[in-house]
Parts: C-alpha cells; structure tokens; sequence
C-alpha cells in the first residue's frame, strides 16, 4: 500500500506535530480529512488559508475539496474566534419562546452580525440551529455553558460583562 511521504508544515509551530499525527494515523489518506481538520481547528482555533493549503498538499487532496468541507461544517471556522462566545439556539422551540429577539438585541448591543466578532476580539457572536435543550427554551450558550429562560436584556447584560471584565492575575 502507497504510503505519501510528509510535507514540511508551514511554520515551526509545535501544534503542527498533532496535527501530523492525526494524518500519519490515518495513512495521509483523504478519508482523514475531516479529523485531521478538526484536529487543526482544536489545536489552532480556526482554519487559515495556509493550513487548509497544508492539509490539502499533505492527504493529496484539491483544495476546493478541502476548502469545501471548512464551508460545509458549521463547527468549523475560518476566522479567529473572540475570547469570548456567544451561541444563540434559533431551533423551533427557542425560536418561537423568544430567541430572535435575543439576536436582535446582542447585534445591536455588540455591533456585529452572526459568525462576527467584536473588535477588540472580546465576543464572537454564532447561530446555532439546535443546541438540544428544548425545554430549557430560548437557549444561549455562554462560553460552552447553556442558559435557558432568559430574557434578551439578561442575555445582553451577561454578554457586555464580559468586554467589561478586568483581567485575572497571575
């Protein structure tokens, strides 16, 4: 079996042994693209265009198919995201309990749209079609932490303490 000889990494970050690793462990075959992308995404934060070229060079892959995945998956991102992250669930039942109204309210307060992020890279603002707490009806997940039942004044308070909060020290 055809075994593709590594290609240099284009930096001489460390994260890129991992996401070696998980191309090795797949054989540097093009059914590895999506976890080696995952991989990317967990070890860099986001997918840039230089390592989207990598990956594509490395499993011998088109970079339009490469680049197509990165568009075809919501959880992957080509943007650095903020610090902070703001999902708001626009699933049926947050939809019809309120969380348009949410959104509305955090694009005014924040000054930017769904996928965006603040300037001062302090809030990434997304959109989720479903989160998978129905019950717990609007949903807004705060830094990976759900919250249900808000109004969109709770939500947008919660949100800006985060552009306001000082620094943790060391």
């Amino acid at each position: 079996m055809f075994q593709a000889k590594p290609i240099p990494a284009p930096s001489d970050d460390k994260r890129w042994r991992i996401v070696n690793a998980t191309m090795r462990r797949h054989g540097y075959r093009a059914s590895g693209l999506i976890e080696t992308l995952h991989t990317m995404q967990e070890a860099f934060g986001f997918l840039d265009v230089a390592g989207l070229r990598y990956v594509a060079r490395a499993l011998r892959v088109p970079l339009s198919q490469v680049y197509g995945v990165a568009t075809f998956y919501n959880l992957f991102k080509l943007k650095p995201a903020g610090e902070h992250t703001c999902t708001v669930c626009l699933g049926t039942a947050c939809y019809i309990k309120g969380a348009p109204a949410i959104l509305n309210s955090l694009q005014e307060a924040l000054g930017i749209k769904p996928d965006q992020t603040t300037p001062d890279k302090k809030v990434s603002l997304m959109v989720a079609r479903c989160v998978g707490a129905c019950g717990l009806a609007p949903v807004v997940v705060l830094d990976e932490e759900a919250h249900g039942r808000l109004s969109p004044e709770q939500v947008v308070e919660k949100v800006l303490a985060w552009r306001v909060a000082m620094p943790e020290e060391c």
